[in-house]
């Protein structure tokens, strides 16, 4: 497995990517480093830990199918004060979408 060093953020990392796969993984980088620094230029968040999930979340939802749900992009934090109900209105679509998006992945790291 090919090795790249990529930036995202500011940030190196050292990936691996599969033979043939440097040109599909250099997308996927390029879609992370622009959803990240949106995110991070909007200024309301400053975590990078944050900020990461909220992109990733985001490029789930963009790269999955809808199952007919209108699913907001997420912009900042959900609050913390969530009641069970809405937690659950909130997070169970999100997570099956999660599931079935990350279901198929695990090749890039």
């Amino acid at each position: 497995m090919k090795q790249l060093e990529v930036q995202i953020m500011g940030h190196g990392y050292l990936l691996g990517c599969p033979e043939g796969g440097e040109a599909k993984l250099m997308a996927a980088v390029n879609r992370v480093d622009a959803a990240m620094c949106k995110i991070r230029d909007g200024g309301k968040i400053k975590a990078r830990d944050r900020i990461a999930v909220l992109a990733a979340l985001n490029l789930a939802f963009d790269t999955s199918d809808n199952d007919g749900a209108s699913v907001p992009t997420l912009t900042e934090p959900m609050p913390l004060t969530l009641n069970r109900r809405q937690s659950d209105v909130l997070l169970e679509p999100l997570l099956r979408r999660l599931d079935k998006v990350l279901g198929d992945d695990g090749k890039l790291f």
